[in-house]
């Protein structure tokens, strides 16, 4: 009788152990059709709703929803910057779009060179009279870059808007790990190469300073250049040079300190800022809750103004993220992966090859996976381009001082002219500025290079 026991108990533990199983699965397939969204909803006349909640991205991480739902994290939310400016430009001549609508209420920033780039579209929608309105609870650096654009922006009356600059806090663990009798044993070589530093050293050291300075003191000059040009009324410079004295005056009155600096134009809730966007677009005739209004989302004018596909196709490869070894990705550059995709690029009837970085750099092996890729493609007689995007790195052989560079042609039917700038201060570093100019568009890049 014992051993009948338990193999009884055996097979109930088998039963339950299945049963269990099988919930997981329903509940992961059921996560996973959410998640999917479906069919987006047709366009309908009123105003294009942005709700940025999350971060702006060269390309959007790949969530897999089973391992989500198991694992209880929330889901990241990231925009592909992309979507974005194809949706703003399909805005800007859809008749059903009678305004753009930013909700940054829970907008979690992006690159600098993204954000931007969508700033310019929006300035594209004004110019053909539609408003652009934009409401957030609170303005960091990326946000405030991004509402400058709109021609209207509330803030919610417990908000406000702080601007902070580029840069951060590093911590140093030398002494720590000195303490704790741990050897750091590590191969460097480049003056300025200070990634391992905080495992060496017990502050920052001077080239490391320097460099660093020089890179944000870049990026928040054209920060507060785009902000100007976008919002001549902005003071920047009361709301930077002292924001203790600035939000004094206003009583401690984060809102209100804004709203005199002109960073923003209205003060109000959610329900008073929609109410503002119905009395342009119209009201919502299904959901009449306070705060709403007629609107088309994002997927909507997307699937509404699709891609156009005419001529002989481009072959795009992202390389976005930290460059791995493997497949990882995307969101992260795994180098296996990334050189399969540009080896099936290759494989087709291609005009040209687009490389697209927004890369800090990372594993030697996995760049060097990349790069043979990209030399393999060349070598067939493909044309092959570089873009960058918000960071990349400029490792360009370097045998005179100073080099430029100039170049012009055609890109979806237009002209286009490049040049670009390089200095080497040493034999082992570099500075790359570079710029593109096309019929109402243009952008530049940065770069830093540091060779051994």
């Amino acid at each position: 009788m014992e051993f009948a026991r338990k193999v009884w108990h055996l097979l109930v533990a088998i039963k339950d152990g299945l049963v269990l199983l099988l919930l997981l699965l329903f509940f992961g397939l059921l996560h996973m059709a959410i998640l999917s969204g479906g069919t987006p909803a047709a366009m309908r006349s009123g105003a294009l709703l942005l709700a940025l909640d999350g971060r702006i991205v060269e390309e959007p991480s790949e969530i897999d929803p089973l391992s989500l739902a198991l694992s209880g994290t929330p889901r990241p939310h990231e925009i592909r910057q992309r979507d974005l400016v194809l949706a703003l430009r399909a805005a800007a001549s859809d008749p059903k779009v009678k305004a753009v609508v930013l909700d940054l209420s829970k907008f979690e920033g992006g690159g600098q060179v993204h954000v931007e780039e969508v700033g310019a579209e929006l300035d594209r929608v004004r110019k053909t009279g539609k408003p652009v309105l934009a409401f957030a609870r609170m303005l960091s650096d990326s946000g405030m870059l991004l509402a400058a654009h709109a021609g209207e922006v509330w803030v919610d009356p417990l908000g406000g808007v702080f601007v902070t600059g580029p840069g951060g806090f590093h911590l140093y663990y030398a002494k720590l790990l000195e303490k704790l009798k741990i050897d750091v044993h590590v191969f460097r070589v480049g003056t300025y190469k200070d990634f391992v530093e905080p495992f060496i050293r017990n502050d920052q050291s001077d080239p490391s300073r320097t460099a660093r300075q020089q890179l944000y003191a870049a990026l928040w000059q054209d920060w507060q250049a785009n902000v100007a040009a976008a919002r001549p009324r902005a003071q920047i410079a009361q709301v930077t040079a002292d924001p203790a004295a600035w939000l004094d005056a206003a009583g401690g009155d984060a809102a209100k300190a804004a709203l005199a600096a002109g960073l923003v134009d209205r003060i109000g809730s959610r329900a008073e800022f929609g109410a503002r966007v119905a009395r342009v677009v119209g009201t919502d005739p299904v959901d009449t809750r306070p705060g709403n209004f007629a609107h088309s989302t994002l997927a909507a004018i997307l699937a509404a103004h699709p891609a156009p596909s005419t001529g002989k196709a481009v072959g795009v490869v992202t390389v976005a993220g930290d460059i791995l070894d493997g497949k990882e990705g995307p969101g992260s550059a795994g180098g296996e992966r990334i050189a399969r995709l540009i080896d099936n690029a290759g494989k087709q009837d291609i005009a040209a090859l687009v490389v697209r970085v927004d890369s800090p750099g990372g594993s030697v092996t996995g760049s060097e996976a990349i790069r043979a890729a990209i030399l393999r493609q060349k070598a067939r007689g493909i044309p092959v381009a570089i873009s960058m995007a918000n960071v990349a790195a400029s490792a360009a052989g370097v045998r005179t001082p100073n080099r430029f560079a100039a170049s012009a042609g055609f890109i979806g039917g237009e002209s286009a002219f490049a040049l670009g700038y390089q200095h080497a201060f040493s034999d082992r570093a570099t500075i790359t500025i570079s710029g593109a100019f096309a019929q109402g568009e243009n952008g530049g890049t940065i770069g830093f290079g540091y060779g051994w």
